[in-house]
Parts: C-alpha cells; structure tokens; sequence
C-alpha cells in the first residue's frame, strides 16, 4: 500500500495513495495529520505568497 496521504477536495477526506482524480486532490503528504490539515496549510501558502506578490509589485 501507498504511504503517500492525500486530501480529496471533492470528498473533503484523507486517503492513503491515488484513490481520487488528480483534479481532486492535493498531495502528497508524509502522514495522515497534513493531509487533514491540506486545506489549512494550501491558504497558509496561499496568503503568504499574496504577501510576496504585494511587496513585489509595491516595493519600498
């Protein structure tokens, strides 16, 4: 069995190995736990590469 973890975006469920289309999935992680926190850690990135974006298009 696969030891990559997934979260399904369709589903909003944590699965071991490719079970979902890779439209529906984000992925892979080392362990169950960040799998769940999928979701959580993709807006962490999210918010802090608008941050990078912002500073880049308004230097000081």
């Amino acid at each position: 069995m696969s030891e990559e973890w997934y979260c399904n975006t369709r589903t909003n469920e944590v699965e071991r190995g490719r079970r979902a289309r890779g439209v529906d999935r984000l992925g892979p992680y080392p362990d169950e736990a960040a799998a769940q926190r999928a979701l959580e850690l993709a807006g962490e990135r999210t918010k802090a590469e608008d941050q990078a974006d912002a500073e880049w298009d308004n230097p000081q």
